[in-house]
């Protein structure tokens, strides 16, 4: 069927929302609700709580932010829980799988969502093919590098592009995790619990030991001790100034990535609208203060110049001669990456099912095995690629890959959750406006003092959000690049900077003053629409720190998303069905007038 797209339909197909009225009860249960609110922060923890702990405080510490990496942690903190409330309220609004996917579908439109949609399935496979990379190489290092060793010497990739040799560990580790959650979300859920358990005994135990090492003096060595030829900074808490705090915030905010593995949850949870927002907020609580108090004991007990980048706790341990607190330290981060991998993992299949399920992706991938009640064969497709990216490629490649989606899908869900704060859901109201001459010369202080949302202050709303976005692209792009000039160069950017702040608080008061939509939900985002407007900044300004073969990466993807939506997702859309089947039967119930 060959379809003609004039401009005004091409936009109403690519800006259609997704329906949940037409809803049967055995869609519904297709999955199994057996979830519960300890079940989900388990996850939460787990998908967090992994290398943020074992591998990424000591990295941060030793070259970017010295001991300050404590703040840098708590920096990356505030920055995801401003998104982390976007997501608890929007998983309150939309109690189903699929987490930014099915939110930016119900807020924005069809196309937007596939975007997010496939950018997740691609940020997570490289998310999980880098966890378990960073798993293989922990435990090989521990060991004395056998698989290494051997695999350069007998098979080694000769490919500048590829890892140096295929991590065959790394994919039977995800074929097993694969194979686990296939089986059933209990028994993955399950194994989750207790591999958190042992992450969480590890951390106490980092803890309660590091406390008799510790040395106040370490958090304050002046320049002078630190020795010749050691990258130290200037010595003191924050040796590397400001810059290297917020420059450890950027790379501890992947720490913080895990907890909207949560939100994918939502037709295997039981009561979502409650226990996903609660679960979010827990985790991210919990998982601030652990990174926090972790951060500070391996500072305060070896000296932050000193530190192994790979792994820093066990190095300590040997090196203050405590060889069995090393060996139980070992087999609890093992642990906590095997935990983060599965969390890692756990999103995948439910963003294709979801997709799958909607008619944007092909159907096979929304299969639900009668006797398991998971999706076996998209989780198996997903196990097996992560697998290939985790065994081919090394892990700085494949880090350099993971941080573009998450960033763009924090984005779009705070934008989402602003255009929702401000839509007209007063039909009503709608009716009585919509022929009064006062609504068509309406006047801007008649506006922004209105108490009721209307179809005025919903397109002035999306008016101001666009304004606001563009303008915090704007400050973020001259505050990434200020740097790089120096005298007059300058002088453009700092006027670009003073007037996309001016133009920024200004759209930001104008949306404060506008009414906002009434809505029994759950949970809330406070300080609206001061938290989504902030989080948008942040994001960008993550995102404009990301190099350019970063860019270049996610902009191939996205392309091969693109060819994918537009040869068969835009034609098997469900929503579409719906609305030509409508259409269809409002043209029957036509009368003709013949001539």
């Amino acid at each position: 069927m060959i379809h003609s797209w004039s401009g005004k339909s091409l936009y109403q197909t690519l800006s259609r929302k997704k329906t949940f009225t037409t809803e049967t009860k055995q869609e519904k249960d297709k999955l199994k609700r057996v979830l519960t609110i300890f079940d989900l922060t388990a996850l939460g923890i787990g998908a967090t709580l992994g290398s943020g702990v074992y591998v990424l405080a000591g990295t941060v510490a030793k070259s970017i932010a010295g001991p300050a990496v404590v703040l840098s942690f708590i920096v990356a903190a505030i920055v995801s829980s401003f998104a982390g409330v976007c997501y608890a309220e929007f998983a309150g609004r939309v109690p189903k799988a699929g987490s930014a996917y099915i939110y930016s579908y119900v807020a924005v439109g069809e196309f937007i969502a596939f975007i997010i949609g496939w950018n997740m399935f691609i940020e997570h496979t490289i998310g999980t093919a880098s966890a378990a990379k960073a798993m293989t190489n922990y435990l090989d290092s521990l060991l004395g590098d056998p698989q290494k060793r051997y695999m350069k010497a007998h098979f080694p990739i000769h490919y500048r592009f590829m890892g140096e040799y295929p991590d065959v560990a790394a994919f039977l580790f995800l074929m097993f995790i694969a194979l686990v959650m296939a089986w059933g979300v209990r028994k993955s859920s399950t194994l989750n619990t207790v591999f958190t358990t042992f992450n969480l005994l590890t951390v106490g135990t980092v803890i309660v030991s590091g406390l008799f090492f510790v040395n106040i003096s370490n958090w304050n060595i002046p320049k002078s001790e630190i020795p010749p030829g050691v990258d130290g900074g200037e010595g003191g808490f924050a040796p590397f100034g400001w810059t290297g705090i917020i420059a450890g915030a950027a790379r501890c905010f992947y720490g913080f990535i895990g907890f909207e593995s949560i939100s994918t949850t939502g037709e295997e949870t039981k009561n979502p609208k409650k226990t996903i927002p609660l679960a979010i907020v827990l985790t991210l609580v919990f998982v601030t203060s652990a990174y926090s108090i972790v951060a500070s004991v391996l500072t305060l007990m070896w000296p932050y110049y000193d530190q192994d980048p790979n792994a820093p706790f066990p190095v300590i341990y040997e090196n203050l001669g405590l060889p069995v607190i090393k060996y139980m330290v070992t087999c609890g981060a093992v642990f906590a990456l095997f935990t983060s991998l599965l969390g890692c993992l756990f999103p995948i299949p439910r963003i294709l099912y979801a997709m799958s399920c909607d008619g944007l992706l092909f159907e096979f991938l929304s299969m639900v095995n009668e006797k398991t009640k998971t999706p076996v064969i998209a989780t198996m497709i997903c196990g097996v690629g992560a697998g290939i990216l985790s065994s081919i490629f090394n892990l700085e490649q494949l880090v350099d890959m993971t941080s573009i989606g998450t960033l763009v899908s924090y984005l779009i869900v705070c934008i989402c959750l602003l255009v929702l704060r401000y839509r007209d859901t007063n039909v009503a109201v709608q009716d009585l406006y919509s022929n009064s001459d006062d609504c068509k010369t309406y006047k801007w202080y008649s506006l922004l003092n209105r108490k009721v949302t209307d179809t005025d202050t919903q397109y002035v709303s999306r008016v101001l959000i666009l304004i606001y976005t563009f303008n915090a692209c704007v400050f973020c792009i001259s505050m990434v690049n200020i740097d790089c000039y120096e005298g007059a160069f300058q002088f453009p950017l700092i006027i670009a900077i003073a007037v996309s702040i001016t133009v920024s608080l200004l759209s930001m008061l104008m949306l404060y003053r506008l009414p906002q939509a009434i809505e029994n939900l759950a949970f809330r985002v406070p300080l609206v629409p001061f938290i989504p407007c902030v989080s948008i900044t942040l994001n960008l300004y993550l995102m404009m720190e990301l190099s350019f073969k970063t860019w270049i990466r996610f902009g191939v993807g996205l392309v091969l998303g693109v060819f994918i939506y537009a040869f068969y997702g835009i034609h098997h859309s469900l929503e579409g069905k719906k609305q030509r089947a409508i259409k269809n039967e409002e043209n029957k119930n036509t009368p003709r007038i013949s001539s």
